[in-house]
């Protein structure tokens, strides 16, 4: 992702959620295709998409064809209509790239076996991690 002007990540985040970051910044060709992919992979039609996400249709065609990018809002709300993050719109970002990233695999594999794990089951294990990290940070005020 392109950071120019805003000197790292943590700048460019709340330049994002502020609304203050000129879409173009971050948005490559691909969000033009990522877009109409998903549209279509929904069975949605631009004005299908548009009425969900609150957006008149014709902005869809500007924004498929890339001759026109989408605000904060505007992204976050076609991202939760297609399902998916706003990350992936921008940028392709998949799952799969995410847990790519993550270094400790045996802790991931866990963590995918929780996932399958019935509700009641993954509230008892959150209480068990929050209350491991309580203690922790606890024994690190201690010292």
């Amino acid at each position: 992702m392109k950071t120019d002007n805003y000197g790292n990540m943590a700048a460019l985040n709340v330049a994002m959620m502020t609304g203050v970051l000129d879409m173009a910044d971050v948005i490559d060709t691909g969000f033009a295709q990522r877009l109409r992919e998903l549209r279509r992979q929904k069975g949605l039609s631009q004005s299908e998409l548009g009425k969900q996400a609150d957006l008149h249709y014709t902005h869809i065609g500007r924004f498929e064809r890339g001759a026109s990018r989408p605000g904060s809002d505007t992204l976050s709300r076609l991202a939760d209509v297609l399902g998916v993050t706003s990350d992936y719109l921008l940028e392709g970002a998949s799952t799969e790239a995410a847990k790519a990233r993550f270094e400790d695999r045996e802790l991931l594999r866990q963590f995918q076996e929780v996932e399958q794990l019935p509700n009641e089951d993954k509230e008892v294990i959150k209480k068990l991690i929050d209350a491991f990290l309580t203690k922790k940070h606890i024994q690190a005020l201690a010292r």
